[in-house]
């Protein structure tokens, strides 16, 4: 018997099985091609809005993505720089085939991990515990812990038109038989579609017609243990287009004989990634609309076009292709299609990703309603550290909203639930000047180190950034500055007036556009650049991240009024009937995970505090 058996080697697959075995834990990671091991079939990236904090998180917690991700970049950019911190997130363009290799060969290196190529049919439980999975070939395997991570895999299909072809991605296998054992062991299962767009030969498109996006001129990297982002010489370049009067002729001319359309689908596609007859459909006062050209790895000469998934029939995505401009020439390397599968309830699921259902069995990924390889990547670490934690006998790892990304998707879905491809955005973070960038370390870094994912280096050298911050706050509060032709010059350059006299170096660097760095040159104080930056941040915004802070004090204290596992909800008079049914469902942990429910009031959390109390008190 083994430790801990991971099923699925996508991005929560890799994360899940590398934190099991550099806990000290047996594991094994079954694939179904151990080629397609952390392989990229849909967008060749990392990162963006709310995402790219993710995988920030996932370094700070231990993880391996943001290393990956780093190594094998073709391009950096830090999106929203103009705007708050709160929003501020890094996204790089990946090379897909580098990503993969890199990251097969950081799990084939790791200690304590097996990786065998099979198709698992079939969870073994016993008396309500997983006990191992039955393979394809009739081998039973045992554990004590399991993760299922089976992304799209798990009985989907692809769409072309009223095509249909029962497989995975880029024509993979797909596991025909282990949803129906989920079923069968009392899991709520339901369909999920998603889709990616065509492939085009890159010199084949015409990128003059093209509006050119480039990278950040400044190094940025996703991993702490980064030290130095080797500028890249020459960027891949990205580039802008937008769909023409025609694109949208051909679509609505065309409409039914889309799979979304005509019927094939039975699944719900996800809100925020819209094939583009989707789009054409709800935003019809929209007269275009963006498209992205994205380079796929250094190795292929392909390109992705971001925005422009579809299940049309290939005759027809030749003619939406060819209406763009800079492709009337466009060589087709690979069509679009759409994908629909097989995923769990995440109302099942405890905030430990353990089901409700099956003791040690856990889930992560999009078998839980998520999209996105970066939501992914998050659970599997989160799954994988809990799974873990439990075989060592260690606290299970909860992480709060204002904790972290990861916990406020984990929240969505095992309280709310979802019922269509889950996305992280920014606006779904009440906290999100609490869970900036610059910040996940602080955050997180202590959970890693207590988990055995951070090493006592890192640990150390994340103990003396925190001194380093504190003690370059205090030379700034205790010193002054005296105005002088150059930071006069400076301040004029910074759009403030001429200035006189003796001025506080903390309070100069609370005005906006006035750098610490500078401040602290001008009294002979270095400090390192992320360090810097960081600084910045935490003194202009001092006050509204204080004003958070407080905020997220009474979260904490509803977090820490837990509720009974086995209290029954119907037993509580004078609750609504709504929130009777929803508790029952949820089953919430804390005051605080019911109080976020749909259906379940404020007046439903005070019946239960004072129904408590009186408990107590009988």
């Amino acid at each position: 018997m083994t430790d801990v058996i991971v099923v699925g080697g996508g991005h929560a697959g890799c994360e899940a099985a590398l934190a099991t075995s550099r806990m000290g834990l047996e594991t094994i990671l079954f694939s179904l091609d151990k080629n397609w091991i952390a392989s990229m079939p849909c967008n060749p990236s990392v990162g963006g809005p709310a995402k790219g904090v993710v995988v920030r998180e996932i370094d700070a917690l231990g993880g391996q993505m943001g290393k990956t991700a780093d190594a094998t970049a073709l391009q950096f950019k830090m999106l929203n720089t103009t705007k708050g911190p709160g929003v501020r997130s890094l996204r790089v363009q990946s090379d897909k085939i580098a990503y993969k290799k890199y990251m097969q060969s950081v799990l084939e290196k790791q200690q304590n991990l097996t990786v065998k190529e099979a198709v698992v049919e079939k969870i073994l439980v016993v008396n309500g515990k997983v006990k191992g999975v039955q393979l394809e070939n009739g081998e039973e395997v045992f554990c004590k812990c399991l993760i299922l991570t089976t992304g799209t895999y798990m009985s989907s299909k692809v769409m072309v038109s009223d095509h249909i072809t029962y497989e995975g991605p880029d024509h993979q296998k797909t596991t025909k038989n282990l949803s129906q054992s989920l079923r069968d062991n009392g899991f709520r299962t339901f369909r999920l579609k998603t889709g990616t767009p065509a492939r085009i030969q890159t010199a084949s498109i015409d990128f003059s017609q093209a509006q050119l996006e480039p990278g950040n001129d400044e190094a940025e990297a996703f991993s702490y243990e980064t030290e130095r982002i080797a500028q890249i010489k020459q960027q891949i370049p990205c580039y802008l287009i937008y769909t023409q009067p025609l694109t949208h002729k051909i679509i609505k001319e065309n409409l039914q004989r889309s799979s979304m359309y005509s019927g094939v689908v039975e699944g719900v596609g996800p809100r925020y990634c819209p094939s583009i007859e989707d789009k054409i459909v709800r935003f019809a006062d929209k007269e275009r609309h963006q498209i992205f050209l994205e380079p796929e790895s250094l190795s292929l000469d392909t390109t992705y076009v971001q925005g422009f998934s579809t299940s049309m029939p290939y005759d027809v995505q030749d003619q939406m292709l060819r209406s763009l401009p800079g492709f009337k020439n466009c060589v087709i390397e690979k069509y679009a299609y759409a994908i629909e599968y097989d995923a769990i309830d995440p109302l099942q699921l405890k905030p430990t990703l353990e089901t409700k259902i099956v003791e040690n069995l856990f889930t992560a990924g999009q078998i839980n309603g998520t999209s996105g390889y970066e939501e992914a990547a998050g659970q599997g670490l989160i799954a994988g550290i809990n799974a873990a934690a439990k075989i060592k006998g260690l606290k299970q790892l909860i992480l709060r909203r204002d904790e972290a990304y990861i916990g406020v998707m984990i929240d969505d879905l095992v309280t709310k639930g979802t019922k269509e491809p889950y996305r992280l955005l920014t606006s779904r973070a009440e906290y999100r000047l609490l869970l900036r960038h610059d910040n996940a370390d602080q955050r997180l870094t202590d959970y890693g180190y207590y988990y055995g994912l951070i090493k006592p280096e890192r640990y150390a050298k994340f103990k003396n950034k925190l001194v380093q911050l504190q003690q370059l706050k205090q030379v700034l509060q205790e010193n002054k500055v005296t105005v002088d032709d150059e930071l006069s010059q400076y301040l004029l350059s910074k759009g403030y007036k001429e200035s006189k006299g003796t001025l506080n170096c903390y309070e100069l660097v609370k005005r906006p556009n006035v750098e610490s760095k500078y401040i602290l040159k001008l009294i002979g104080q270095e400090a390192d650049e992320r360090i810097a930056r960081q600084l910045d941040i935490e003194i202009k915004y001092e006050g509204y991240i204080a004003k958070a802070r407080r905020e997220a004090i009474n979260l904490i204290r509803t977090e820490k009024q837990q509720l009974p596992a086995d209290l029954d909800y119907n037993e509580i008079e004078h609750l609504s009937l709504e929130a009777k049914q929803k508790l029952n469902l949820v089953k919430p942990l804390t005051i605080g995970q019911a109080s976020r429910i749909s259906g379940v009031n404020p007046a439903d959390i005070i019946t239960i505090q004072i129904y408590l109390k009186q408990e107590k008190k009988q």
